[in-house]
């Protein structure tokens, strides 16, 4: 492949789930690549699906928590060439806030679903620890 050659580009969606109280949500991945890290919850946009629907699915898929499409707010979009070992991907990273307590349920792609303080989180999988800081001040 040429650098003028088209690639795959797999589209994705992620969401910063934070609490009232400075909690995020982190899942930690059952699957390769980075089995058993921490991560946002998100995943793969479905054919013919939104992206923001996209992410409220996986939210709710990872860490068990509804929130409505619209409810989310776009943060950004991180599009680093090599920032999944998988191929080229695309996201689009959203927030969504929610009351201290919010019970987290891990699910299908998910070990765990876990509240981290923002101040201490663990080592994150993929860019997400770049996102996190890249959206710091929207976040808070």
């Amino acid at each position: 492949m040429t650098d003028t050659e088209p690639e795959t580009i797999y589209y994705t969606a992620d969401v910063v789930l934070v609490t009232d109280d400075g909690q995020i949500a982190l899942v930690e991945r059952r699957w390769d690549p980075f089995k058993g890290r921490h991560a946002l919850p998100g995943g793969h946009v479905d054919r013919k699906e939104r992206n923001r629907a996209a992410a409220s699915r996986e939210l709710f898929e990872e860490a068990g928590v509804q929130v409505d499409p619209a409810d989310l707010v776009r943060l950004d979009v991180f599009d680093e060439p090599d920032r999944d070992p998988r191929g080229r991907y695309v996201t689009i990273v959203y927030l969504a806030r929610v009351p201290a307590g919010t019970v987290l349920t891990a699910g299908d792609d998910a070990l765990t679903a876990t509240w981290w303080p923002l101040t201490s989180l663990p080592p994150l999988a993929f860019d997400h620890a770049e996102i996190l800081e890249a959206v710091a001040d929207k976040i808070v």
